[in-house]
C-alpha cells in the first residue's frame, strides 16, 4: 500500500515562515519524482515545486527564491520550505508522486501516481 501524509500546514502572519513535510511509503521513494501542488479557495490546483530523484529541482515563478524543495532519503521524506510567505500563498497543499515501472518483456512502462491528502497553509495579512 502506497501512502502519502503531509504536515506542517497552518496559520502564519505575512513575511513569516511555514515548513511542509510529506512522507512517502518506503517501497516507492526512491523511484519517485515528488511535486509539491497548491489549490487556493475558488481556483484550480497548481505546481509550486518539483525534485526529481536525483534531486533537481524547479519552481514556479510565484514562489522562486522564497521556497525551497528538498528530499531527504535516509527518512523518505520531502520537505517544502516557504519563506515570505504573503496572503495570496493561501491555499491547500498538496503532495504528489510519480513514478514509472516496466509492465513487461518489451520494456513498455506505465506511470504511477499517488496524492497525499493536503494540508492547509493560511496566510494572514
Amino acid at each position: 500500500q502506497v501512502q502519502l501524509v503531509e504536515s506542517g500546514g497552518g496559520l502564519v502572519q505575512s513575511g513569516g515562515s511555514l515548513r511542509l513535510s510529506c512522507v512517502v511509503s518506503r517501497n516507492i521513494f526512491s523511484d519517485s519524482s515528488v511535486d509539491w501542488y497548491r489549490q487556493p479557495p475558488g481556483q484550480e490546483r497548481e505546481l509550486v515545486a518539483h525534485i526529481t530523484t536525483r534531486g533537481n529541482t524547479n519552481y514556479a515563478e510565484s514562489v522562486k527564491g522564497r521556497f525551497t524543495i528538498s528530499r531527504d532519503n535516509a527518512v523518505n521524506t520531502v520537505y517544502l520550505q516557504m519563506n515570505s510567505l504573503k496572503p495570496e500563498d493561501t491555499a491547500v497543499y498538496y503532495c504528489h508522486a510519480s513514478f514509472s515501472r516496466v509492465i513487461n518483456v518489451e520494456g513498455a512502462t506505465a506511470k504511477r501516481e499517488y496524492w497525499g491528502q493536503g494540508t492547509q497553509v493560511t496566510v494572514s495579512s
